[in-house]
């Protein structure tokens, strides 16, 4: 017999796999998702065109393009969204835009801010 022959015939003792036991990983509890809430203004007679432009641009950092996009939705529809965004910061936005003040470029114009709202946004 060759040296071939001689090591197919060979036993070899084998140790069974050592089983490691392994810490099931709890994942970490799901985290609850904040709802996000529409900030809505609402039309009124009270408030020029120009006005809520500057007014969207400076709180809400739009764009001229998206002020105005905006305040057409809120002369012909009666209020528009003018963000989304998670509860606390839709507050502070409707505050600021509570405490914008008069329309500026009205003269005689009622000492009366834009009305905002928070809608929760659907799921």
């Amino acid at each position: 017999m060759n040296d071939l022959e001689l090591a197919t015939d060979a036993v070899i003792a084998v140790l069974p796999a050592r089983r490691e036991r392994r810490q099931v990983e709890k994942s970490p509890p799901a985290t609850k998702r904040e709802p996000n809430y529409n900030v809505v203004i609402w039309n009124d007679e009270e408030h020029t065109h120009e006005y809520v432009i500057d007014m969207l641009m400076r709180i809400f950092n739009h764009s001229a393009a998206k002020a105005y996009d905006v305040t057409w939705q809120i002369d012909k529809l009666g209020k528009a969204i003018a963000c989304t965004c998670h509860r606390e910061l839709a507050e502070l936005k409707c505050e600021q835009i509570a405490s914008y003040g008069p329309d500026f470029s009205i003269n005689d114009a009622q000492l009366v801010s834009m009305r905002a709202t928070l809608e929760p946004v659907p799921e």
